[in-house]
């Protein structure tokens, strides 16, 4: 899809904006638009999901149910997502009722990695090295041009370390399970110094615009901690930069586009992206003049995009995972995680708390990236 800059139109504020998924991400991003002024309806699964617990209205049921799509996008007058796991059949549906960002193409090239990676390839774009493979015969082929170690990722669905597995050795092909042939991905295993990510919005007009490179750390491939500013060189920063860019502009985003990059050295390589605000963005909530989530409404509303400049001099975000709670009836003490100056709390309002499970965040301002990351440590409830 070509945005053409002369016509796409401006949904002013008091317009009713769709989001397309119920969760954490669409939650903050109603928050976002409802304090600009807009009304918003929530298309999920239940209606006591997190963004619909907010919501002006909500429709309920499959995202593959055409009823229930046009039941939702015909009260709305632009659509977006939160996550890209959704049918792009759906968003294709939602664009018959409304102007739709992303555009179902983008959607369909992001929830395939092979076909994400090979499209960013092609554009000439900084890809981690990986080849196709579907059993233990194509991962050997693939080992001889990619080495061992190498990480095998599904295909399609696999967020958050599901569907991953790491193989150090060609015996340890029996680990996947290859039925079906054909839906999985091998990459060279990067020996990164650190990851960052650069999330770039797009708007509707083709204005660009980047948050400062966060720094990121992930544990049991669960994304941790972010801060802003990263400690790279403002050269490689500028290179991340400039390479987000260029990948929303070749995807033809409308809307935010995640990067997620490694350091290595003084390169920087491309893992994986995400058409949509991100996890590692969310302290840009208190910690950048515009957050993700207003730059996301801006973007798909065909309005002006936000500056992006830092508030503090670093800024700073740890997740709160289900395995803080400590049982189903209790809850972390909140009152020692507030008393922590600075420290702000975001709870996402999910009925059940499990391990792994994103549950909130907690964000803090400070002097230094080190300073604040610590401070959040010590913040951070204990595991219940």
């Amino acid at each position: 899809m070509t945005v053409d800059r002369t016509t796409a139109p401006v949904i002013a504020p008091g317009a009713t904006i769709g989001m397309v998924g119920g969760g954490q991400l669409g939650r903050m991003f109603a928050i976002a638009a409802a304090q600009m002024g807009y009304r918003v309806g929530v298309f999920c699964g239940k209606p006591d999901e997190p963004a619909a617990q907010l919501a002006a209205f909500h429709v309920c049921g499959p995202l593959s149910d055409q009823a229930a799509i046009d039941a939702f996008a015909s009260q709305c007058d632009v659509i977006t997502l939160e996550f890209e796991n959704i049918p792009a059949s759906t968003i294709e549906a939602c664009g018959r009722h409304a102007p739709t960002f992303p555009h179902a193409s983008v959607l369909a090239t992001a929830q395939d990695r092979l076909q994400e990676k090979s499209t960013l390839r092609s554009a000439g774009l900084p890809v981690t090295p990986f080849e196709p493979v579907g059993d233990s015969e194509s991962l050997s082929q693939a080992a001889e041009s990619l080495g061992w170690p190498l990480i095998v990722k599904t295909r399609r669905s696999g967020y958050d370390g599901k569907g991953q597995h790491r193989l150090d050795e060609p015996s340890e092909a029996s680990l996947v399970d290859w039925a079906g042939g054909g839906k999985w991905i091998a990459e060279a295993l990067v020996p990164f110094e650190r990851e960052v990510s650069v999330i770039v919005a797009r708007s509707s007009l083709g204005q660009t615009s980047t948050f400062p490179v966060l720094e990121n750390v992930h544990r049991n491939h669960i994304l941790e901690t972010s801060c802003l500013p990263a400690s790279i060189e403002p050269s490689l920063a500028e290179r991340a930069r400039q390479v987000a860019v260029a990948a929303a502009e070749h995807l033809e985003v409308v809307g935010l586009l995640c990067v997620e990059m490694f350091v290595v050295g003084d390169e920087i390589w491309i893992n994986e992206v995400a058409p949509r605000p991100h996890n590692s963005g969310h302290l840009t909530i208190e910690g950048c003049q515009t957050s993700q989530f207003e730059q996301h409404v801006r973007a798909i509303c065909g309005l002006p995009l936000g500056r992006t400049d830092l508030v503090a001099p670093a800024a700073g975000m740890i997740n709160l995972l289900g395995d803080l709670w400590p049982g189903e009836d209790g809850s972390p003490d909140w009152a020692s995680v507030l008393a922590v100056p600075g420290v702000r709390l975001h709870l996402y309002g999910k009925s059940s708390a499990r391990k792994g499970r994103k549950m909130g965040h907690l964000t803090l301002l400070g002097e230094s990236p080190q300073e604040v990351l610590w401070q959040l440590h010590q913040a951070r409830p204990s595991a219940g």
